[in-house]
């Protein structure tokens, strides 16, 4: 069976990649074919996180296990294979690429295709310019900033 993931970013309007895996390899796979796709240093911290269709995050599946106190499952992409948590059309994932500043892109199953197998990872489709990998800090927070005071003045006085 092989999947095709469809990636967009919130910080860039014209980006886009799709991804065809096949649905029986290791979340690692699809991390390093992302990774590949948009130029990424494939040694970063990161993290898959399941979601509900709202985008709110369920299951993690990170590169590391970080030694959390937590009573929840630890989910490594070695040990983790695409279709034991991914077998529906529609499905939303997001990936954390920069644990810093927790940006990632925004991943959904698009499409299905039984009956075929793909011995490799492919890009079928890449639009746009990807955001870059890590940003530096205080250019985020600077960012942060002007945009919490841009939502601040569209307040109405009467709000209150």
């Amino acid at each position: 069976m092989v999947y095709t993931f469809r990636i967009v970013s919130d910080e860039v309007d014209n980006f886009r990649r799709e991804i065809k895996i096949d649905a029986d390899v290791y979340f690692m796979d699809l991390k390093n074919a992302i990774c590949e796709s948009v130029g990424y240093d494939k040694h970063q911290m990161c993290s898959f996180f399941l979601c509900e269709g709202n985008w709110e995050k369920t299951k993690e599946i990170t590169l590391e296990d970080m030694g959390s106190d937590s009573a929840d499952d630890v989910y490594l992409m070695d040990d983790t294979i695409i279709s034991d948590f991914i077998e529906d059309q529609g499905q939303r994932l997001i990936f954390t690429f920069d644990y810093m500043t927790d940006r990632s892109f925004f991943m959904e199953l698009k499409e299905i295709t039984t009956g075929k197998n793909m011995s490799e990872p492919l890009c079928t489709l890449a639009m746009g310019v990807p955001p870059s990998q890590t940003i530096d800090l205080a250019e985020f927070e600077a960012k942060a900033d002007a945009k919490a005071a841009s939502a601040i003045e569209e307040l109405d006085e009467d709000f209150y």
